[in-house]
């Protein structure tokens, strides 16, 4: 017989379980390029290439500002774990605020999805 889902106020419970075990966090995104260089006798331009790299970056907005930061291969093992973190955290977050409306939408008898917040239209007899 399969395992009936939790219930709303169980999930709900154990998404702040796992929000509080996650430990340090790192916004933004990593990027992993090979570079052709400008040197025309360069191996990176012959046939196959030997590309240049790989260059880790780190991109992240702060203030409205894209701050984009070199990592070393070391660094990115290092971090991952960090930025792997952040993407856990970001996808219980959500999840927890799907839940959040949906007991708002039960408490309060609103839709929210399609009338801006409204309470549901009652049915009139014919």
């Amino acid at each position: 017989m399969p395992k009936s889902p939790p219930s709303p106020e169980r999930r709900h419970r154990e998404l702040k379980a796992q929000i509080a075990e996650i430990d340090h966090i790192l916004p933004g995104s990593i990027n992993v390029v090979m570079n052709r260089c400008g040197k025309p006798g360069c191996a990176c331009h012959a046939d196959p290439p030997k590309l240049h790299g790989p260059y880790v970056t780190w991109t992240r907005k702060i203030a409205g500002k894209t701050l984009t930061r070199r990592l070393t291969p070391e660094q990115l093992e290092r971090y991952r774990p960090w930025f792997e973190n952040n993407h856990r955290l970001r996808e219980l977050i959500s999840e927890l605020q799907a839940l959040s409306l949906k007991a708002l939408e039960q408490t309060e008898g609103w839709d929210l999805k399609s009338t801006g917040g409204q309470k549901k239209p009652g049915r009139r007899g014919r």
